[in-house]
């Protein structure tokens, strides 16, 4: 395992080799992976984390859209991770704390923390966030792009932000010490829970919109709350980074240091939305990703900026070493080694710690 000297979180990411379901749909065989962890999240992958320095990462649990009941998703997902990093526990460990992040750097394995990307399996019953608390749910996103009954997502036309019921939602979450992500959210669904929130939040995965304004991005207004509250932005690897064409290291760069300058450095992360292991054959990705985005854009669930001649990762920051190459491409800009550190994961843990832990200042 490649050891870095602080703790690497990815407050949004991926354990899976994306090789696996590629190589399958070009063999016509996609069906027949089966709907197994361990089909995708395969020996590579897990070396490949380990490898990287990754300490810990939230992974998209359950229910995200569609039109499979989100409770029975969200529960037999559950069980199948706990099923597999259990069989898996030389390589992996379940966090429920920021003591198991530190836990798991120690023992050279990676941190699994489970997060949900919408929030459709609480129903209409708020108290039921008590529920996946207790399974193990760390972070809940409130919406995903459109509008449900918590609030609206980013791409909703007339926002009218967060609910009534999102409001009783809140209040458990913050009960039950599981961090609030804001990511793919509206503007006044942000505004309002930030306007009301008794504990930090988080935007788990997301850009700076005063460099591209487009809606999966944060605007500044959004960005100065967040970290008014003590909450962190985690930076993605998407599209989104610009307006048109395909992003690299540089954008992600700018949009860290543009966060860093209305946010300040305590409070900005990593939530790059992206896989570790590197994809091998990218002109067979992107033919497969162009299907993918306009399955997307007919179901109403894309976002503005997905296309399909653009990889959902920086091609020039990608496997294995992206986390340390990242870390060296801040410090050739000037950055410290103790703003570095916090942006690498030192920011989220410091999260993640006063949100979860009870007694923590």
């Amino acid at each position: 395992m490649s050891v870095m000297p602080y703790p690497v979180i990815n407050l949004q990411g991926l354990l899976s080799n994306p090789n696996v379901a590629l190589e399958a749909a070009r063999a016509g065989t996609l069906d027949r992976i089966g709907s197994g962890i361990g089909a995708r999240v395969d020996a590579r992958a897990l070396a490949d984390a380990r490898q990287s320095g990754l300490t810990a990462v939230n992974l998209t649990i359950g229910h995200v859209l569609g039109s499979a009941d989100p409770r029975c998703t969200t529960a037999d997902d559950i069980r199948a991770w706990d099923a597999f990093i259990a069989e898996h526990s030389d390589a992996l460990l379940k966090v429920h704390s920021a003591g198991d992040i530190l836990a798991a750097q120690a023992s050279e394995r990676v941190g699994v923390i489970y997060g949900f990307h919408n929030s459709e399996m609480l129903g209409d019953d708020a108290q039921s966030v008590a529920h996946y608390a207790a399974l193990g749910v760390r972070v809940m996103q409130l919406s995903y792009n459109g509008r449900n009954r918590v609030g609206d997502g980013c791409m909703v036309a007339h926002d009218q932000g967060l609910s009534r019921f999102g409001h009783e939602v809140l209040a458990q979450m913050q009960v039950q010490r599981v961090l609030v992500d804001l990511s793919h959210g509206s503007e006044k669904t942000g505004l309002d829970v930030l306007r009301v929130a008794t504990r930090p939040v988080a935007i788990s995965h997301s850009g700076c919109r005063a460099l591209a304004d487009l809606p999966r991005n944060t605007s500044d207004a959004v960005l100065r709350q967040l970290a008014a509250k003590g909450g962190v932005l985690g930076l993605y690897g998407m599209p989104f980074l610009r307006q048109q064409g395909q992003p690299m290291a540089v954008d992600l760069l700018r949009h860290l240091e543009h966060a860093i300058k209305i946010c300040g450095e305590d409070h900005v992360g990593i939530g790059s939305d992206g896989h570790v292991t590197t994809v091998d054959d990218l002109a067979n990705y992107l033919h497969f990703l162009g299907q993918d985005v306009a399955q997307r854009k007919q179901a109403g669930v894309g976002a503005a900026g997905e296309r399909e001649a653009v990889a959902l990762f920086l091609p020039d920051l990608c496997g294995p070493t992206q986390f340390q190459r990242l870390a060296e491409l801040l410090q050739q800009r000037g950055h410290s080694s103790s703003r570095i550190e916090k942006i690498m994961g030192g920011n989220f843990l410091r999260l993640l710690r006063e949100v979860w832990d009870a007694g923590s200042a």
